[in-house]
């Protein structure tokens, strides 16, 4: 979901309530709840070391790699930046940039000279359409929107966590390539889009799709997964370890189902905190782990996207860089440079190695497109 977990500054960065008025409003539900378990308001500000360091007590593998920021000023820039998806070969990133009134997504292409100027996807723009996903092959992709089932109708409601949100809902729609362009949407069944409040999905291999939905209109957001069987999408299931209890929010399942990061205000969540799980080859899935703090940062990390190499982790934050005073001018300019394009307390895309959480990408393995 693009953006959660309400966090504030040290001294001098602009209120909560400015913050919150930019983000979407199913994203902004779950980090009103995350934001019950939050620290005091200073904490935000970590200094680099602290992505780089050692691993806290909240930390669970001991071989955390530091995140780095996506495309400074390009694909992560001064909006709200979120949900990245990529093409098989990592030349093409669909990705969306969102405010309070709503989401665009764009994409980018990389060549010799770095990441395009991401221009508005194809197949978006007339409605707020986010959380895009590609399947593994990249024959089709997935997105949210809250455009009307049929031609002509309102932009849909959502219903969640006790309100009722004119005109932000979310219902699945999928694209089909077809040539070196999209297909009209279409969207995906009721048996998926059972409710108006379906957001940020993720494609396994075969198919399936998982999603998440709140339980019930008053209730929080639960992950589910829907197989494709038959030519067909089949009633969602929702996943064992997301029992309803909190929030869990934007699966990234591997292509073979074999480990899944998602986003979460379970404990020791800060705020709204990436966690991953394993899948045993009884299908049955694990315990969910803590990515620890050099990950997590305080607030709000969620978004969470796989790279093209499956090993390298995308995902969407809201931390940012230390300023230290006394500073020279040389400085000062340094620093609101990049504040400007966009270091400054929205949500931009940090990519981080999975390697010592996910088996297969062993220890050595590290951060690939981009």
């Amino acid at each position: 979901m693009g953006n959660r977990a309400v966090s504030a500054g040290a001294a001098r960065v602009r209120p909560l309530r400015c913050l919150v008025r930019r983000i979407p409003a199913h994203l902004r539900a779950v980090r009103k709840d995350a934001q019950m378990t939050k620290r005091p308001v200073a904490w935000r500000l970590l200094p680099l070391v602290a992505f780089a360091g050692a691993a806290s007590s909240n930390d669970d593998s001991g071989a955390a790699s530091a995140p780095v920021v996506f495309a400074p000023g390009i694909v992560s820039g001064p909006a709200h930046d979120s949900a990245p998806t990529f093409t098989p070969d990592g030349d093409t990133l669909y990705f969306q940039r969102s405010s309070n009134e709503g989401a665009t997504i764009l994409e980018t292409h990389r060549s010799a000279e770095g990441w395009s100027k991401p221009q508005v996807a194809p197949f978006s723009g007339v409605w707020s359409d986010m959380e895009a996903s590609l399947a593994p092959d990249g024959s089709f992709l997935i997105f949210v929107s809250n455009r009307p089932a049929h031609a002509g109708g309102k932009p849909i409601d959502a219903e969640y966590q006790g309100r009722r949100r004119p005109g932000q809902g979310g219902n699945l729609w999928r694209a089909d390539r077809v040539g070196d362009g999209w297909g009209e949407p279409w969207r995906l069944p009721d048996a998926v889009n059972r409710s108006d409040s379906t957001f940020a999905t993720s494609i396994a291999a075969d198919g399936s799709v998982y999603f998440m939905q709140p339980l019930g209109a008053g209730g929080k957001f639960r992950l589910y997964r829907s197989r494709f069987d038959r030519g067909g999408y089949q009633p969602p299931e929702p996943l064992a370890f997301s029992d309803g209890n909190t929030n869990d929010v934007d699966p990234a399942v591997a292509p073979d189902q074999s480990y899944l990061v998602f986003a979460s205000s379970r404990a020791p969540a800060k705020g709204m905190d990436l966690f991953v799980v394993l899948r045993g080859a009884d299908g049955t899935w694990g315990t969910p782990r803590h990515m620890g703090d050099i990950v997590n940062a305080e607030g709000s990390d969620a978004e969470p996207r796989l790279g093209p190499d499956r090993c390298t982790l995308y995902f969407s934050s809201e931390r940012t860089q230390p300023v230290a005073y006394p500073r020279d001018r040389a400085q000062a300019e340094r620093d609101l440079a990049r504040i400007q394009a966009w270091d400054n307390g929205q949500y931009n895309i940090w990519r981080t190695s999975l390697a010592g959480w996910v088996p297969a990408c062993g220890a050595e393995k590290t951060a690939g497109a981009g």
